[in-house]
């Protein structure tokens, strides 16, 4: 039976592993070196109370991870980054990654964040309420490579926070390149 629930430090490895293999076999080895490091220096340097990180996983079994990091912004509002999902290769196409979103959305919406945003294919994250955003709503915290990638999901209310000033994302995500 497949659970969800919040990652565990000493699952860290793992993740990061989960993060490399799905990764290099879906974009290449470089890719997914690079995400899997990504994965680790969030989940290590990231402090608690601004980053959430969910699992999936089956008889023990890893299937999933999603990571959520706090954005900050100067009008206080309370506004997280997904960035990055997983699901390994084989659990793939059976809706793993989206029931694990939901789990994670859900939580973060009881612990009072206000919207989530993401950066990613809209074909896959409009399955799970996200909706292109513009940036004179919720500006991206860098330049975007993929404007029509910028997406986002209300958690309080039915709008989305406005949000006209650069928000600051965690130091792992702090680069550029990542956008």
């Amino acid at each position: 039976m497949m659970n969800f629930r919040p990652f565990s430090p000493s699952e860290i490895d793992t993740i990061k592993q989960l993060y490399t293999d799905t990764f290099s076999d879906s974009e290449g080895e470089k890719e997914g070196i690079a995400v899997g490091q990504l994965s680790y220096e969030l989940l290590t340097t990231t402090p608690a109370e601004d980053l959430h990180c969910f699992v999936a996983e089956n008889n023990e079994q890893l299937l999933g991870a999603v990571i959520f990091s706090r954005m900050s912004v100067a009008a206080g509002q309370c506004v997280y980054l997904l960035s990055p999902m997983a699901v390994s290769t084989q659990s793939q196409k059976q809706g793993v990654g989206q029931k694990l979103i939901r789990f994670g959305l859900n939580a973060l919406k009881e612990s009072g964040v206000e919207a989530v945003v993401t950066y990613g294919d809209p074909n896959y994250y409009s399955k799970i309420g996200f909706e292109p955003v513009s940036e004179q709503v919720i500006k991206a915290p860098f330049s975007l490579s993929f404007p029509h990638g910028w997406l986002a999901q209300p958690l309080a209310g039915e709008s989305l926070p406005l949000i006209s000033e650069t928000p600051t994302c965690v130091e792992a995500l702090n680069n550029a390149a990542y956008w």
